[in-house]
């Protein structure tokens, strides 16, 4: 996750695509763990949303990022970065 760039995003799917095992829910089920200790708001789901307790500081750093946001989510096409 500190891997991915400010303003860019990858999604849940996307890194378990990456890493070749698992699935969308265990990279969320990691991200739930240790989630705290890196940038989240750079992992959003496919949708471009977190879960709603996590929106509104997500938005925050996503402003300040200059991170492509449409109607208060992520615009994951014009995101998704690399690592």
């Amino acid at each position: 996750m500190e891997q991915i760039p400010p303003g860019q995003v990858l999604t849940f799917g996307l890194i378990a695509e990456d890493l070749g095992e698992g699935g969308p829910r265990q990279v969320g089920q990691v991200m739930s763990r240790v989630g705290h200790v890196v940038c989240w708001w750079r992992v959003v789901r496919a949708d471009g949303t977190l879960p709603a307790h996590l929106m509104l500081e997500a938005q925050e750093h996503w402003a300040r990022e200059g991170t492509p946001v449409r109607r208060g989510r992520v615009d994951v096409p014009r995101a998704v970065g690399g690592v």
